[in-house]
């Protein structure tokens, strides 16, 4: 299953704002990001009502890859008719969420031509062009053709570290237990690579890595969704946040690569190039 993109209903909304004021509990899947990655930001799919309205559909994180190209996953901006951006580390309850604000960019969102909703892991990559630049020291950069190749060896083998960076859930419990934990913060987790390509039996067909996700090192969960998951150390988006295995967020997530060559040649209509980063 893709990470379920996350509804804004009223009650939803207020018990995210709620949650920002609660004391902060234990880490258990990653930890504060701690302005290590600025350019990564949150995102509202916003989507047309009956009326013609537009009203806050689901969340996403993304990776601005330029002042204005803001990176993320297929599913992510499958449906939505406009997209609000904020790049705070924690979202406050001045900051205009979720319609949209003072801190926050509006955008268009665009889609892999060939994605399908019905089997989003083959080509889970969305793009995000905002109506104004948003000017950083340092931005995300985008891999070589067949930058992760390198990095599949025998599990145990490769001890090459990743790090996923997301607003996404810290705990995903069920909901009768009260044990979600859903602040609204940017957070980073260490990741590891398990295989390529087995969740959904492409068959190594060079898709998709599915990554470990635990307590020691943490992971990714909904809302991470189009997140960045970068080689560690580097600003080289590797692959975005797509999937997990089970609702509650344990075991396993996967990332949809974005070094493959139907992908990058779609990033570069929008005048991208791939970058060996830092």
């Amino acid at each position: 299953m893709r990470f379920t993109k996350p509804v804004l209903s009223l009650s939803a909304v207020t018990a995210l704002t709620l949650s920002l004021a609660a004391p902060a509990s234990a880490i258990t899947f990653g930890e504060p990001d701690n302005g290590e990655h600025p350019f990564v930001g949150i995102m509202v799919a916003l989507v047309e009502d009956d009326n013609g309205d537009l009203q806050p559909g689901w969340r996403c994180s993304g990776t601005l890859v330029s002042p204005t190209h803001f990176l993320t996953a297929g599913h992510c901006t499958f449906g939505a008719d406009a997209v609000q951006v904020w790049f705070d580390e924690e979202i406050g309850p001045d900051s205009g969420w979720p319609s949209g604000g003072a801190d926050s960019v509006s955008g268009t969102a665009y889609t892999h031509p060939d994605y399908d909703d019905a089997a989003f892991y083959l080509n889970d990559l969305g793009m995000v062009v905002l109506d104004e630049p948003v000017e950083m020291d340092e931005y995300g950069a985008l891999p070589e053709l067949g930058y992760f190749d390198d990095f599949f060896v025998k599990r145990g083998q490769n001890k090459q570290e990743f790090t996923a960076v997301g607003y996404g859930l810290q705990r995903s419990m069920p909901e009768q237990t009260g044990l979600t934990e859903a602040e609204l913060e940017r957070r980073q987790a260490t990741l590891r690579i398990i295989n390529q390509d087995a969740a959904f039996g492409e068959k190594k067909a060079g898709n998709s890595v599915l990554f470990t996700n635990n307590a020691a090192g943490g992971g990714t969960c909904s809302g991470d969704s189009g997140g960045p998951i970068f080689v560690e150390g580097s600003n080289v988006v590797a692959a975005v946040t797509s999937f997990g295995l089970n609702q509650i967020c344990a075991g396993t997530g996967g990332g949809y690569r974005v070094d493959t060559a139907d992908d990058l040649a779609w990033l570069a209509t929008f005048g991208l190039v791939p970058s060996t980063g830092e």
